[in-house]
């Protein structure tokens, strides 16, 4: 096929001027690759007079957005407005009904309306395609599509928030609290004016949801992820993290479970041994365990103009050679609703930093608060004095079930000796 693959093209913002700077720097060799010309005929955003680095002369600007899912002359509809509802979604459904491919970045919408959409997709025979919602460059939902597709996955984890990441290896390099190492960062541009989407863990979520999807075979199930942060991550737990042989990173994890899918973001210590203890700064990586092909993992810029624009253009390319396969990796019909594993029912080993007045039997108190509820210690640390009489202590656990941690920790709250609220961080084993 000779003819030109039409685009329009909703929201220009950095990903969406990144796409048309790729489209204009690469235009002949994607010609090649995708085995037709690339031309984006329209494009749309909110304000038409901004100022940006790309020549927008040669295509129609259109006001309403959806104007672009209506055009005959467009073939393929790029939707990087954002957001989980409102004009995306109805943009994304009526470019879909009107028999348009869609290619999107847009992990919330995917997080919540994931399964709705590939089926309306497939009963339009159009392909929904989402690269660039998940990791920003790296080719994460392509391997599981591709790559990996004769696997049943054990597990999959990973890095998926590099703002979070960030901010702990600049913490764990300089000793400096959360606080203040997030205020450099939204200085630096690293992190939002408003940065709760990030570190509160939901953009991690919405990735979590999407790739558990994707891999487990299951309908995206947001609402059936734990989420956790990490503005309670001081720099005295990743102090004490290294003593111990940890570091800490934000995690998303999925697996299987006879309780049912398990997913969560949180903190987590994890071994140095492991090579995602080693991704840092912005950096994000995905780890996938396959019962064929053992452990793969996949690192690269999770954001940015550059890498999420490659991702976009790379579901482009597949759209111009007409790869029509499941967004999902099956048809979404067989996608199963399957129960969302109980937080509670989650079974591993912890780290708990306390603050404890400096006086006898304060140990004891906590320990038997543990026995209670037959948690076995591993290791104690407990380090200097402050002004104030109080101490840091660290106690990491064996193996035990979540349940069983939340009470005991529930019990050491309320000992007098104890000065603040206990600071809970999950180990993993890789």
């Amino acid at each position: 096929m000779t003819s030109p693959l039409r685009i329009g093209i909703a929201g220009l913002g950095t990903v969406g001027s990144g796409v048309v700077k790729l489209l204009a720097e690469h235009g002949r060799l994607l010609s090649v690759r995708g085995g037709r010309p690339m031309k984006v005929v329209a494009v749309s955003a909110r304000r038409k007079a901004r100022k940006r680095d790309i020549d927008l002369a040669a295509m129609r600007w259109e006001s309403d957005p959806m104007a672009l899912a209506e055009a005959p002359d467009i073939d393929v509809v790029v939707e990087l407005i954002g957001g989980s509802g409102g004009i995306a979604r109805r943009l994304v459904q009526k470019a879909l009904r009107s028999g348009k491919h869609v290619v999107t970045a847009n992990k919330a919408l995917l997080a919540m309306h994931g399964a709705e959409l590939a089926a309306l997709a497939e009963r339009h025979g159009r392909i929904l395609a989402f690269e660039a919602a998940v990791a920003g460059g790296i080719p994460i939902i392509k391997a599981l599509r591709e790559g990996l597709v004769g696997n049943r996955v054990r597990r999959l984890y990973g890095i998926l928030n590099g703002t979070c990441n960030y901010i702990l290896t600049t913490m764990r390099e300089t000793g400096r609290d959360f606080d203040v190492v997030l205020a450099e960062a939204q200085a630096a541009g690293y992190a939002e004016a408003d940065p709760s989407f990030d570190v509160d863990g939901i953009d991690a979520a919405h990735k979590l949801a999407v790739l558990t999807g994707a891999a487990f075979g299951a309908r995206v199930d947001f609402p059936g992820v734990y989420v956790e942060g990490i503005r309670r991550v001081t720099a005295q737990d990743i102090q004490f993290a290294e003593e111990l042989g940890f570091r800490i990173k934000l995690l998303g994890l999925a697996r299987e479970t006879r309780y049912g899918i398990e997913q969560r973001v949180h903190p987590c210590m994890v071994p140095l041994s492991a090579p995602i203890a080693h991704i840092e700064g912005v950096f994000n990586a995905v780890v996938v365990e396959g019962d064929f092909v053992g452990t793969t993992m996949f690192q690269g810029r999770g954001a940015g103009q550059g890498p999420t624009a490659s991702a976009v253009v790379a579901d482009l390319v597949d759209v111009a050679r007409g790869r029509d396969m499941p967004a999902f990796v099956i048809p979404a019909a067989k996608l199963a609703a399957k129960k969302a594993a109980p937080m509670e029912r989650h079974s591993g080993a912890y780290y708990m930093r306390l603050m404890v007045q400096d006086r006898p039997g304060v140990i004891a108190a906590v320990s038997g608060a543990l026995a209670k509820e037959r948690i076995s210690l591993e290791a104690m640390l407990q380090r200097g004095r402050s002004q104030s009489g109080e101490v840091p202590v660290v106690l990491t656990t064996h193996e035990t079930e979540e349940a069983a941690m939340q009470r005991a920790v529930a019990r050491i709250a309320k000992l007098g000796a104890v000065a603040e609220e206990p600071c809970l961080i999950r180990i993993e084993t890789f």
